[in-house]
């Protein structure tokens, strides 16, 4: 094989990786959903490596392959920004549904009936650097000094759960419950039902849950996984 189809290759092996295809599938729905418009600044190619669990390499091959659609333009020392081809891609009349507020009540039901289907998939398919982010979540959670922080770690573990499935549907899926998680609603019905032997337990809970899933041992991770949530659904709404 001759070097530039080895090269191709790469860059092709590089666009079907799990943090490719998380952000590819973040830049098109931030770009349809009309929250990228025309003149907007990407973040910098660190940063989405570091948030897509991705290489910076692959950010640039995404990247490389929205530029070649139109959609952005790369400047050498002021950044990514988006085009005004990119505005055609909004579509307004689905603007209400993305932007409707989420309530926390119907935000734990969807969790509880989404995020105990991941261990399966987990199980298959998680890396050892799904595990290693994964215990970087733990250990930030609990050396976490500040309600916000623990809840920012909380929701970086449950992102790097859906990472872990090698499935871009889970992470879309992570990545809208992440946003409906930073509304203030949720953030006061937290820090009231948030008491110091709360968070003891769910520390203990988030870490049998990356226990079984480094067993591989998708029906007790899956389980484990749902009595944690609906305890925490418990503590937030008494039910």
């Amino acid at each position: 094989m001759e070097e530039s189809d080895t090269q191709a290759h790469a860059g092709r092996a590089a666009l079907r990786s799990t943090g490719a295809k998380a952000l590819s599938a973040y830049l098109h729905h931030a770009l349809s959903a009309g929250q990228l418009r025309a003149g907007a600044r990407l973040p910098p190619e660190r940063e989405l490596s570091q948030r897509f669990h991705t290489s910076r390499g692959t950010v640039r091959r995404v990247l490389a392959e929205f530029r070649a659609r139109g959609l952005i333009t790369q400047t050498a020392g002021s950044g990514t920004f988006v085009l005004a081809l990119a505005d055609a891609l909004a579509v307004p009349e689905q603007l209400g549904w993305l932007d409707m507020p989420v309530s926390p009540a119907e935000l734990m039901q969807a969790r509880r009936l989404i995020e105990p289907l991941m261990p399966i998939l987990i199980a298959r398919h998680a890396t050892a650097a799904d595990f290693a982010v994964m215990q970087s979540c733990l250990e930030r959670s609990e050396a976490a000094q500040t309600i916000e922080d623990f809840e920012h770690w909380d929701g970086e573990l449950h992102k790097a759960f859906a990472v872990a499935t090698h499935n871009a549907l889970f992470v879309q899926n992570l990545e809208l419950t992440n946003r409906a998680r930073e509304q203030g609603e949720w953030g006061r019905l937290k820090r009231n039902s948030l008491t110091p032997q709360r968070r003891q337990e769910y520390e203990r809970q988030h870490r049998t849950i990356v226990a079984a899933l480094r067993d591989r041992d998708a029906a007790r991770a899956g389980a484990l996984l749902s009595q944690h949530l609906e305890q925490v659904q418990h503590n937030l709404f008494g039910e």
